[in-house]
């Protein structure tokens, strides 16, 4: 081989490369079981507590699993990965974030040792088109993951990964994002949305933190109309939530929380049944109403 067709071939390596990694891509994305749609949930995640304690609300969580088919791997989209630009997860074994403070230890010692999915994760960079996603090989799982995902399956042997939440783009924006992520679901990836509809800890009660359906006028109406909305399939005004009033205003300080049911609803199919549970509110002013689509 003379220089010219050394550098020739050299030319051609890296194009060769991506070739075979699409390949080996989209064969992950067909050996996924396509038997049939997995469902999209919607969990109030609520305090870090539920990680732990056993009430009416993680028993929700439990019970919901029951009705799923076991998936080959979660997406969660969770209210405690901010970032600007967007990035799935794609580490082997994700660490477990005890993102928060002031807790019991026995909170902070919870691990939950679910295997990542790099395949997953680059799969999901290929299939979402509007936009660049990057890889992140850092975050793991915070506690909107794994606080709700471990009562669902305790034995940490599904494959898990994150997709984070970009803070420049408008609500719009994120459900057409969402949309793009359908496929997955013919494929058995389970997409977890995980926030709390209402979320306003500045208003919080603290007398009333144990005190379950206590919720002040505004918290109430919030998610009456946010329910009533959501059943009638009409998404618009849940996407355009800055312009339905003070109680939206109240239930809404920052989008974070709210923006993961955005996502599940994006993902909602014409003519899918959508079931709420765990729909009652704690303190005054958080929500912990959670929605199974399909």
């Amino acid at each position: 081989m003379n220089r010219k067709q050394f550098l020739a071939a050299a030319a051609t390596l890296p194009l060769a490369g991506a070739a075979m990694k699409l390949k080996s891509l989209n064969k992950f994305i067909d050996g996924l079981d396509s038997s049939s749609t997995m469902p999209v949930l919607f969990l109030g995640h609520g305090s870090p507590m539920n990680a732990i304690e056993e009430n009416e609300f993680v028993q929700g969580f439990r019970h919901v699993s029951t009705e799923i088919e076991k998936p080959r791997a979660i997406l969660v989209i969770s209210a405690h990965w901010e970032t600007r630009g967007t990035f799935v997860t794609a580490m082997e074994n994700p660490s477990t974030i005890h993102d928060f403070g002031g807790f019991p230890q026995a909170l902070f010692d919870v691990q939950y040792p679910a295997p990542g999915s790099p395949d997953l994760a680059e799969a999901v960079q290929q299939t979402i088109k509007s936009k660049e996603i990057h890889l992140d090989d850092k975050w793991g799982l915070d506690h909107g993951s794994w606080s709700v995902v471990k009562h669902m399956y305790p034995n940490a042997d599904v494959p898990i990964i994150q997709m984070s939440i970009d803070y420049n783009m408008a609500p719009a924006q994120h459900y057409a994002l969402a949309r793009e992520l359908a496929g997955l679901r013919k494929k058995g990836v389970l997409i977890i949305g995980s926030g709390n509809n209402v979320h306003n800890l500045r208003m919080v009660s603290w007398q009333h933190l144990n005190t379950v359906g206590y919720a002040f006028d505004w918290a109430k109406e919030a998610n009456e109309t946010m329910k009533g909305y959501i059943l009638d399939r009409n998404h618009q005004p849940l996407i355009d939530f800055h312009k339905q009033g003070r109680a939206f205003e109240l239930a809404i300080p920052t989008p974070e929380h709210y923006l993961p049911m955005i996502y599940a609803l994006a993902l909602q199919e014409k003519n899918e049944e959508i079931q709420i549970f765990n729909d009652a509110a704690v303190a005054g002013a958080l929500t912990m109403t959670s929605l199974k689509i399909g």
